[in-house]
């Protein structure tokens, strides 16, 4: 009998939109549909796959700031690199109503304007359902990706066995104070500002279900007071590792570093 051919993780981008608040730092967290073939009901921050549309001549021409030769050396790839910033900023488009882009000045886009507002919701609807790419948006807009805006910071890949795998890129970004995050009501049916430290509560407590990289990024995150601290230390990382968890045959989610990690089988989803 031949041997099941592994699944190879598909690439993808997630990112973390943080604010300052009065209690500290909040993150924008969405939860997924419970109908969705991946981790249902979960709280998770906007991402997805990076699709061919991510890595076209027209979206490299909207991106200012980063190239694709210096986005993937920090990403330590050959090339395709800023394909993953440009996937992290749709991502966060498609799913949560946020626009990281910025005019010829420089200026984040504002959508607290109704008029503006309907008429990029209305583009978010077309870009999601593929009918309009991204870059023609940016284009017609007269926007730019402003991909030093967005910090690289993690690098997170699903164990062998899943149904689905990813080979998830995780990037932080602060939001833009004169936008307003809307869940989609398809992949996402909620969304909330919430402190990483509360986050992690809910969760010990059965009420936020929460993966295992979801978990590992807020206690990060809990660990700063800011946004620019939190951003600043970001930046500064070093090499950043492939973090791939592996499942025990007790069920156990293990990190590398743990007892057993070495011997164990990995026949699920990272949780």
């Amino acid at each position: 009998m031949s041997q099941a051919v592994p699944m190879v993780p598909r690439p993808a981008a997630t990112v973390t939109l943080v604010r300052n608040s009065p209690q500290g730092i909040e993150v924008l967290m969405m939860q997924r549909s419970f109908q969705s073939v991946f981790v249902p009901g979960a709280y998770v921050f906007p991402g997805g796959a990076v699709d061919r549309h991510d890595s076209s001549v027209d979206i490299a021409a909207r991106c200012t700031g980063m190239d694709d030769s210096e986005a993937s050396r920090k990403l330590g790839v050959d090339q395709g690199g800023q394909a993953y910033w440009v996937a992290a900023i749709r991502e966060s488009f498609e799913e949560a109503g946020i626009l990281l882009a910025c005019n010829e000045a420089g200026e984040i886009v504002t959508l607290d304007d109704a008029t503006r507002a309907a008429r990029f919701h209305a583009y978010r609807a077309r870009v999601e359902q593929g009918e309009h790419p991204l870059s023609e948006m940016l284009r017609d807009e007269g926007l730019k990706l402003p991909l030093r805006e967005v910090t690289y910071f993690s690098h997170w890949i699903t164990p062998a066995g899943a149904t689905r795998r990813y080979d998830t890129r995780f990037f932080i970004a602060a939001a833009p104070e004169a936008q307003k995050p809307l869940h989609d009501n398809r992949e996402t049916i909620n969304h909330l500002w919430v402190r990483p430290a509360e986050a992690l509560s809910l969760h010990r407590q059965n009420q936020f279900d929460l993966r295992t990289p979801t978990v590992h990024t807020l206690r990060l995150f809990a660990e700063h007071d800011t946004v620019t601290s939190l951003i600043q230390r970001m930046r500064a990382l070093g090499d950043i590792p492939v973090i791939a968890p592996r499942i025990a045959s007790d069920g156990r989610r293990l990190l590398p570093g743990d007892a057993g990690y070495e011997d164990a089988a990995a026949p699920s989803a990272a949780r």
